[in-house]
This record gives structure tokens, C-alpha cells and sequence, in this order.
């Protein structure tokens, strides 16, 4: 459903009821089964009621197939809605449109990691939840409200990524989330602000710098039931699975794996933290990064696309990576160039 004009204030009234009355029914479904966060730390990013979480490490989950088959329709999941043409100015949001609704509730509502280090991770110190993904939302928030800090995070796992977005939970989604055609049949998505791939994590005085390298006895990682996982075996080396990265990393500090693979934002979490480790290697598959978005919010998709046009043509994109990815991968390629030209 199309929501390029601002015009339509009965049908935004009915979808707001609609929204309104889903919402009631997530919160019930995410208050069992996910981390909330809103109200007041030192920066302006709070918690709404917090349960115990992992430590920031990097992300837990690991990285598993869509079950959904593809619509046929979709043939490059990385297009998306054409930006807006001029945004908005900030507290002034065209009425009627989805972007005015959440300025009039006060707050950007974002589902978030705070385990994924480097991307979205609860700082230890401030409480506060930051990364790459994190300053996106930032931006979302201050093109809307003039304010990076008008935002209620909630912190969801991989798993609760697509129902947060259907049943009105949140806003946005922005949680190392890949463009897929299985996903765009139940959500919609921006432009890709972020590429990933699968790499490896070696020791830092490992000879291995890349896939090929690997020795026939060499022993891998990676998480059980992934495509992470099935893509070793285009190689010839032992692979080991796991229940999750994080006990890759385990198993790899003990010696009893030789590397770990999965995707190079999550490998560049764990060598943040191992001074020992390094990320190495082309990418052997591509992982597009985009916000996630409700299917009928088309207009929302539209003003983010303009948001993120604009943070790289600023240079916000590049200080974002520079300050939380560069480090442990390098100074990379830039900023993904944006694919539009999508129709409702």
C-alpha cells in the first residue's frame, strides 16, 4: 500500500486503531520474551524494565537460512522505495504521514541488540546501548524530533525481529538485519546501510589470511543449522559446530578450534575484545544491512532512504565506521551504494 502522499487521513486514522490494538498484542508477546529499554540514562537512552542480558560480546544468535520461499516477483532484494526528494524539517513532519504519528507520540520506537558489541551493545559503564546499527537510529531520531536522543530502544533477539515489525511494537528495526525476498514478503526495508559478509577469525600470528589458506586439518566454527555452517563445505577443513558464535569463542580461546566464521561485524566484536584475534579474508557471501520497516509504511521507508542518503553524503556514515568497525576490519570500501526503484 503505497504512502507517498500525506493526504490520507482516514486511512491513517484506521491504521493507527489498527496499530494501536497489534501493539497491545506484541508488548504482551515481547514482555515474556524480550529486554525493553526507554526511560533516562546519562545520555538520554533509558530502560523500560530491564531483564538480565548476555554480556556485550557479540551476538549470540547465530545466523540461520530463511524458512520462507522467496516471492518470484523479487528479483534484487536490495531495492528499495525512491528517499523522499527533500526532508522534512525536523519537528515539522508532513501531517497525516507516519513520521508526524511518531513525532506526536515523543518518541522513535527501535528494535535493537545490546549484546552485538560494535553494532548495538549495552556499555558496561554508561548503560548506555551503542554501535554502528545504534547511530542510525540516532540519525532517524534527529531528522524527525531535532534530537538524537528521542528514542525508546527495545531490545529484541534475531528471532523477534519480523513480529516486533508486524504487530506495531516498534517503529524500526535496526539489528544487523539482511535484506532478504523472503523477509521483503511480510516486512519492507531500506536501503542497504551496511555490507556484510562471512569471514573468518584467526589468531593474529595465524599464516591463514583467507579462506583458501586453510589446511585440510584446520578446525572451523561456526553455529549449527546455518548456512554459516553448510558454507564449509565448499572447503576442506574439519568444521565444528556449535550452539551459538559466542561458543565458538569460547572453544577458540581454549584452543580447541583453529578459527571461527560468521559475519564480519560479529568476528570484529570478538576481536575487539581479543587482542589476540584478527578478522581476515574476502567475504564469501554477501550480508546486506537495512533498517527494517512495517510493509505499509512506505512513506517511513522513504523518509529513512533520505536519511541515510544524507548521512553519507555528510559523512556521518564514514565516522560511524571509522569509530566502531574500522579497527578490527579495516578501512573497507565505503558506504554500499544505495539500489531504488522499488513500487508498492
Amino acid at each position: 500500500m503505497s504512502r507517498t502522499t500525506f493526504d490520507r487521513a482516514d486511512r491513517v486514522r484506521g491504521r493507527r486503531a489498527g496499530r494501536s490494538r497489534r501493539a497491545l498484542a506484541g508488548l504482551a508477546a515481547l514482555a515474556l520474551l524480550a529486554v525493553t529499554a526507554a526511560c533516562s540514562g546519562p545520555d538520554g537512552q533509558s530502560d523500560l524494565g530491564r531483564t538480565p542480558e548476555p554480556t556485550a560480546t557479540a551476538s549470540a544468535e547465530p545466523t540461520t537460512a530463511p524458512t520462507t520461499a522467496a516471492p518470484a516477483e523479487c528479483a534484487d532484494p536490495t531495492q528499495s522505495y525512491d528517499p523522499l526528494a527533500t526532508l522534512p524539517a525536523a519537528g515539522a513532519m508532513p501531517s497525516g504521514s507516519t513520521m508526524a504519528e511518531i513525532a506526536d507520540r515523543g518518541q522513535l520506537i527501535a528494535g535493537v541488540s545490546a549484546d552485538t558489541l560494535l553494532m548495538g551493545a549495552r556499555n558496561p559503564f554508561t548503560g548506555a546501548i551503542e554501535g554502528f546499527d545504534i547511530d542510525v537510529v540516532r540519525d532517524i531520531s534527529t531528522a524527525i524530533f531535532g534530537d538524537p536522543d528521542h528514542v525508546q530502544y527495545r531490545v529484541i533477539t534475531s528471532g523477534q525481529r519480523l513480529q516486533a515489525l508486524q504487530d506495531g511494537t516498534v517503529d524500526v528495526v535496526a539489528r544487523t538485519f539482511s535484506v532478504t525476498c523472503a523477509r521483503w514478503a511480510e516486512i519492507a526495508f531500506s536501503a542497504v546501510y551496511f555490507q556484510a559478509g562471512q569471514k573468518l577469525l584467526v589468531s593474529a600470528d595465524s599464516p591463514v589470511q583467507g579462506f583458501d589458506d586453510l589446511a585440510p586439518d584446520t578446525r572451523v566454527c561456526a553455529p549449527s543449522g546455518t548456512t554459516t555452517l553448510t558454507r564449509l563445505e565448499e572447503y576442506d577443513v574439519e568444521a565444528v559446530p556449535a550452539a551459538t558464535h559466542t561458543e565458538c569463542l569460547a572453544l577458540f580461546q581454549q584452543g580447541q578450534v583453529d578459527a571461527i566464521t560468521g559475519d564480519d561485524t560479529i568476528l570484529a566484536g570478538f576481536a575487539a575484545q581479543d587482542p589476540y584475534a584478527s578478522v581476515v579474508g574476502a567475504a564469501i557471501s554477501a550480508e546486506p544491512y537495512g533498517v527494517g520497516i512495517a510493509a505499509d509504511d512506505v512513506d517511513l521507508v522513504q523518509f529513512v532512504n533520505a536519511v541515510l542518503a544524507q548521512r553519507v553524503a555528510d559523512g556521518r556514515w564514514q565516522a560511524s565506521y571509522d569509530r566502531w568497525l574500522a579497527p578490527a576490519l579495516g578501512a573497507g570500501t565505503g558506504a554500499p551504494t544505495p539500489v531504488y526503484g522499488r513500487t508498492p
